[in-house]
């Protein structure tokens, strides 16, 4: 049986060395540390006060020296990154210019199990002691790890449990329509002396050139290129573009007055993790919220040729802007790309021919090449038939927006609004009382989810109205029959060309199809 050795300490801690020891003992380096945030717990003992508490304490004990008061105010215990006081005292302890540290409580130290248990650590293994006044721990102490595991555990969870009740309390201020948004570094707007999103005149005509030079057929790299060319700043100011940026400011629901809510979520509060929204969180949808810069009309088009280009991306076909007609043109035998050539058998010319007979033979696709002039003749044909039918055309085109819009949101819509008010009124009353909610919450999310689906169905159905709106647009304000193609217009009204042996079947973005015969 092994036998154990007991060695008797032969160093006795600061208070029990004789009088005699002491006047010999160099004076220990003693450090506080020292943070106020915005805990109503630190409400009562101001900064400064703790400041001078400390400064007194330190040069009141003959056996110490002060090393430094280190300090941070008003800035999260949850990590340290952003704490400059915290990081200078640790900087110095390993710099070997302390040898103790004083501070109130762990939660002051950190409210973070992980930074609270690494920093301790770090420092004991420097020989640099640490006593938490509140908990009257000392890490020095044999017991003092363990109980300081247990007392930063229970300040993570005070820390967690605070950011829960923050996020209570913003949905409630997101379902009421109140938000707020930094427009520092938000293109377009900036904020009035009440606090609301005004439009900035100048930054306004940014946004809308973003806009218009996207549908002309600009691609994001092109539009960067043209915005640094010309020496125009981003919403931070900077005159270095990304297309990053310039997808931002397309895709942004508020240059049309709009503002969705929780885009975002912290999923670690300790570290302060946020991610995009996937539907983990409810999200809150508010309409007409401020001036919009862009029309609803546009923004839809921009969307819809969003979507248009990824798919052309997904079904390896790189976008071509140089042509209105590259992209929309298709075979109508195997449904393949048609790609635009210049032709040099016998006279030369431009013609457009199947992809997939290019790479894999007639057997694959018989299609016969077609000549572009042939095509664009087609599409001015497709054109002025509209235009020669304009008023037939408007008024399928009005029924179909009412059809599709209606009257919006109805009363069953309302209804719900009002009754999800009330209940949350009754969530609040329980907090308030002490009583359960659970069933309160559950009764709400699942009114919320009808809701949502409901309004989703309307956007959806507004959507499509100013889609129809655009053609209808187009058709009273062009009084002629265009004489000749254009690659503007075509991207405008265009969204599908067809190429079959003998004809061409054309169908413009409100849906309508026109036939032409080749």
């Amino acid at each position: 049986m092994a036998r154990i050795t007991t060695i008797p300490a032969t160093r006795p801690l600061h208070g029990d060395i004789p009088l005699m020891a002491q006047k010999v003992m160099p004076k220990k380096r003693v450090a506080a540390y020292c943070r106020v945030s915005t805990d109503s717990e630190e409400q009562a003992t101001s900064y400064d006060e703790q400041v001078r508490y400390y400064t007194d304490l330190i040069n009141n004990d003959p056996q110490w020296e002060l090393a430094g008061i280190f300090t941070d105010d008003g800035i999260s215990g949850t990590n340290t990154k952003k704490r400059e006081g915290f990081n200078k005292m640790i900087e110095s302890c390993m710099a070997g210019n302390i040898d103790l540290i004083i501070t109130k409580s762990i939660s002051r130290f950190a409210r973070n199990t992980v930074d609270c248990l690494k920093y301790i650590r770090m420092l004991k293994e420097k020989g640099v002691e640490i006593r938490f006044e509140k908990e009257n721990i000392r890490t020095f102490d044999s017991q003092g790890e363990i109980m300081i595991t247990i007392m930063a555990s229970l300040a993570q969870q005070e820390s967690e449990s605070l950011s829960k009740n923050v996020k209570m309390g913003l949905k409630f201020r997101y379902q009421r329509g109140k938000i707020s948004i930094n427009h520092n570094w938000f293109l377009g707007y900036t904020k009035n002396e009440e606090g609301n999103l005004v439009i900035d005149p100048e930054q306004a005509e940014i946004v809308k050139r973003i806009y218009r030079e996207y549908l002309d057929g600009s691609s994001m790299d092109q539009i960067k290129a043209g915005l640094e060319r010309d020496g125009i700043k981003n919403g931070a100011g900077r005159k270095k573009w990304g297309t990053t940026n310039i997808r931002q400011i397309l895709t942004n629901e508020k240059y049309v007055g709009d503002a969705m809510l929780q885009k975002t979520i912290t999923v670690d509060v300790l570290n302060k993790t946020r991610i995009p929204n996937d539907g983990r969180e409810v999200q809150y949808y508010i309409e007409d919220h401020h001036e919009p810069i862009v029309s609803r009309a546009v923004f839809s088009r921009v969307q819809d040729e969003l979507k248009r280009r990824a798919e052309l991306k997904k079904a390896k076909r790189s976008y071509n802007r140089k042509y209105g007609l590259s992209n929309v043109c298709c075979c109508g035998n195997c449904g393949s790309a048609m790609h635009r050539i210049h032709w040099y058998i016998g006279d030369k010319k431009v013609v457009w021919r199947c992809r997939n007979r290019m790479d894999n033979g007639v057997d694959a696709c018989d299609m016969k090449s077609i000549d572009n002039r042939v095509i664009e003749g087609a599409v001015v044909q497709a054109v002025n038939k509209l235009l020669k039918e304009r008023n037939d055309v408007i008024k399928k085109v009005k029924a179909n927006i009412l059809k599709v819009v209606g009257s919006g949101r109805n009363s069953l819509t309302e209804t719900l609004d009002k009754r999800i008010t009330d209940l949350e009124k009754q969530v609040v009353d329980a907090v308030k009382g002490g009583k359960k909610y659970s069933n309160l919450l559950e009764k709400i999310d699942g009114l919320k989810a009808e809701r949502d689906r409901m309004l989703k169905s309307d956007a959806e159905c507004r959507k499509e109205g100013e889609r129809l709106s655009g053609i209808m647009a187009f058709l009273k304000s062009q009084a002629d029959e265009i004489k000749e193609y254009d690659d503007k217009l075509t991207r405008r009204l265009i969204d599908k060309v067809e190429v079959f042996d003998n004809s061409l079947k054309i169908t413009f973005r409100h849906g309508q199809m026109v036939e032409i015969d080749i």
